[in-house]
């Protein structure tokens, strides 16, 4: 195996992009190339994501489930997360505030615009 890219389901596209964008996220890839896009390539240094609408692939696979969010958290290790979260903590909900875990970890928790929990974390010095 090389590498993870989770293809996440969206209800609105656009609102998605814009939500992404905040967190330095960048378009790579789309389909189609402009316009009303059915799926989205972004990326963030070596982060990938992408974002495909639930009617794109509706008949395909009917085992997608069509509910906002789910049982899926998105781990992203990063550098500098003191930084990152006072950029970001006033464009989208935080969850679970900035923290030591027992682990040793520094983390926080935000939910995007489509119900997803993303957690940031570093491991400080």
């Amino acid at each position: 195996m090389e590498s993870l890219a989770p293809n996440i389901f969206v209800k609105d596209m656009k609102a998605t992009l814009a939500f992404y964008e905040q967190l330095g996220f960048q378009k790579v890839m789309s389909v189609p190339e402009t316009g009303n896009f059915d799926w989205v390539m972004m990326t963030n240094g070596a982060v990938t994501f992408m974002f495909q609408t639930f009617g794109s692939l509706g008949a395909d696979l009917p085992e997608i489930s069509r509910n906002s969010g789910g049982s899926l958290l998105l781990y992203i290790r990063l550098k500098g997360i003191r930084a990152f979260h006072e950029k970001i903590k006033s464009k989208a909900k935080v969850i679970a505030e900035l923290n030591k875990t027992f682990y040793g970890a520094t983390e926080f928790s935000i939910l995007d615009n489509n119900g997803y929990v993303l957690t940031f974390a570093e491991d400080e010095a």
